[in-house]
């Protein structure tokens, strides 16, 4: 599986990580809603279970992805502070959207 990262989104992640209700957790990518051939995306704080892959990224987070979501592989979590904050995650291998 894969995830990419920007840079504003990995400071974000990062800010995340460093609150208290995050000791022992790492960033999940959830699908907020499925419709078949693309998701809504979103990020959580969780710990890995046995149904999913931690993978490293390249600005040195580490992202949890469940292995039984085929929407999920090939994520790439950007965060944008204009028009409106906030993260815009989507999938460019099924050419869809977000949060």
């Amino acid at each position: 599986m894969k995830v990419k990262v920007n840079r504003n989104a990995a400071k974000v992640l990062k800010d995340m990580l460093n609150t208290p209700e995050a000791e022992g957790k790492k960033i999940r990518v959830i699908i907020t809603q499925d419709h078949g051939n693309h998701g809504h995306y979103d990020v959580a704080l969780d710990t890995p279970t046995e149904h999913d892959e931690v993978i490293a990224t390249d600005k040195g987070i580490e992202i949890v992805l469940d292995t039984r979501q085929p929407l999920l592989d090939g994520v790439w979590i950007q965060y944008f502070y204009v028009p409106q904050e906030g993260f815009f995650i989507t999938n460019p291998s099924t050419g869809f959207l977000e949060k």
